[in-house]
């Protein structure tokens, strides 16, 4: 399985599905620092209509999240930016986004000194999606979807 960035804005050939990254404000101050290059910003990743994110919780559950695009609650909707396109099909998405939510765990992410974290995950979404890469046959993770705090605590409570 391949997945390519386009090279070409004119060649909108072959079966491509357009991936964007969904940009949000995380304060009102944004309208104001934007105009100057700054701001404090949620993004989330969309392909096949589907917006994967990435977030804070106190579980060692994951972090990632998928939800309906342009969206995200609590934040204020931005912009969407074109990042390239991909020949993977849905379930592909899928098993590539279980596969990462092994890796990036919700009570990992700070904001603060691991700024890395969250640009790490970001590059690798953008890697998989917008880069040549070779998926393995075989992806064996946990299952994405949205879910909500309730049942988090939930979990971790049968765990104890």
């Amino acid at each position: 399985m391949l997945c390519r960035k386009k090279l070409s804005s004119d060649d909108d050939t072959g079966g491509s599905v357009p991936v964007y990254l969904n940009v949000y404000d995380l304060t009102p101050i944004n309208g104001y620092a934007y105009w100057l290059g700054l701001g404090v910003y949620h993004s989330g990743v969309q392909v096949h209509g589907v917006e994967y994110a990435f977030g804070a919780h106190e579980y060692s559950t994951t972090g990632i999240f998928e939800g309906e695009p342009k969206q995200c609650d609590g934040f204020t909707f931005r912009k969407t930016i074109l990042i390239g396109k991909t020949e993977m099909g849905l379930a592909e998405v899928r098993a590539v986004m279980e596969e990462l939510a092994e890796e990036y765990k919700g009570n990992a992410y700070n904001l603060i000194p691991r700024t890395v974290t969250i640009s790490a995950m970001m590059l690798a979404l953008d890697y998989w999606f917008s880069m040549q890469c070779v998926l393995p046959a075989n992806l064996n993770s946990t299952k994405v979807s949205n879910h909500k705090m309730e049942e988090k605590v939930d979990e971790t409570e049968k765990e104890n």
